[in-house]
């Protein structure tokens, strides 16, 4: 076992972690970082997809923002527009690694199983078993930690149920008959590649209706522009706001917080994803459900339908495209007293505006700040302004 003391360790190497690290290189504070590069990309999502952010939105961030996908894109001659043409999901995480080796070459690919608090400030257990004694932590925990399966489906085995997080591709599924619960990107995206691969698929959602979003292009008339404005969230005001006013998102009371944050870009698609769905396959929508059995090697769903029919079918799997649910309770490498030491509103840890929890030098970025400083903090654009925020913090305050 070593041991060693550092003013800063990072928990989590996706676009939140390395930016940060990036940023904290260049302020010269000692630090390491823990975890397998754009994991939750590269190992939670599924390959052959795209992302729905426009490109101009879709970078990591150093210092200088010298690195950016159009630059990647660039270097490598791969097709790449700011808005408009969807960045390829491979393109993405081959880009993030990228950056990592340039700005964040000393990863350390491992993962953290424990985080305590010490008298001097953190001690961090590594997988191989080494002590990290540091001054102050950073989450930085991937959205796979807080992915959400409907209660319904609690006890049913992983052989019949799991979350579109587990899967990075659909072969495995040739032949048989597939429901997806949700009705956002990752459902659909999942849906259309399930039934590329030769499933049987249904889509079953309480929404009534897909909310695919429109096309994005450039230029726009200046009315448009006005009316609707860019963001890295996407058109209008309401989204620009939450891009250009984090901190001031921050002072509104919890509950508003929480509304938005649900409510503000809620389940959408990309428009690219209407070719491999419409029409091929089956959607059952404005549903409500009403019982869960397991029936031998199968699932059986009962479900009210839109028109009011009872309908009751079974699967050889469902996927649960539900989407995450920020909780403290399921950072599970944090220690018992460390989750019960730091103050929460319905186990949501409440940040000051430099993402500091109620216990000194522990930080939260990423899906688990966004109830503190908005649906910026859901997306990797997010990493830009919580990078150089909590940078420029941790080295005054060294």
């Amino acid at each position: 076992m070593k041991s060693s003391t550092i003013d800063v360790a990072i928990v989590g190497a996706g676009p939140y972690g390395l930016s940060l690290a990036a940023h904290l290189a260049a302020n010269k504070l000692s630090y390491r970082i823990f975890g397998t590069p754009m994991s939750s990309w590269r190992n939670h999502m599924p390959l052959g997809t795209l992302l729905k952010s426009d490109g101009f939105a879709s970078s990591l961030y150093d210092p200088g923002s010298t690195f950016t996908i159009a630059d990647y894109c660039r270097e490598r001659s791969l097709a790449y527009s700011d808005v408009g043409l969807p960045v390829p999901i491979e393109t993405f995480i081959a880009y993030g690694l990228e950056f990592q080796k340039r700005f964040v070459p000393e990863v350390e690919e491992t993962d953290i199983i424990a985080v305590e608090r010490t008298p001097g400030g953190f001690q961090l257990t590594t997988r191989s078993g080494d002590i990290v004694q540091t001054k102050r932590v950073v989450i930085a925990a991937g959205i796979t930690h807080f992915a959400y399966i409907p209660p319904e489906f609690a006890g049913m085995p992983r052989e019949l149920v799991t979350h579109s997080s587990e899967h990075t591709g659909a072969a495995a599924f040739k032949g048989r008959r597939v429901a997806v619960l949700g009705a956002g990107a990752s459902a659909v995206d999942l849906a259309g590649l399930l039934h590329e691969a030769g499933a049987d698929v249904h889509l079953i959602a309480r929404r009534p209706a897909i909310a695919f979003h429109e096309p994005s292009h450039e230029p726009r008339p200046i009315a448009q522009r006005l009316l609707m404005p860019r963001s890295g969230l996407g058109l209008g005001w309401r989204s620009r706001l939450c891009t250009d006013a984090p901190l001031l998102f921050h002072t509104l009371p919890f509950k508003l917080r929480k509304r938005a944050v649900q409510r503000h870009l809620g389940p959408a698609p990309g428009w690219f994803a209407r070719s491999k769905f419409e029409g091929l396959v089956t959607k059952h929508l404005g549903t409500r459900m009403k019982q869960v059995g397991q029936r031998g090697g199968a699932i059986s769903l009962a479900f009210t339908q839109q028109d009011g029919s009872d309908t009751e079918m079974q699967f050889d799997h469902v996927v649960a495209a539900t989407g995450y649910r920020v909780s403290l309770q399921r950072l599970q490498f944090m220690h018992s007293a460390l989750r019960e030491q730091t103050a929460t509103v319905e186990d949501v840890v409440i940040l000051n505006r430099n993402f500091e929890s109620s216990v000194p030098g522990l930080y939260f970025v990423g899906l688990a700040s966004s109830n503190s400083f908005g649906p910026l903090c859901r997306f990797a654009y997010g990493a830009k302004f919580t990078s150089k925020r909590l940078a420029r913090h941790l080295a005054i305050t060294r």
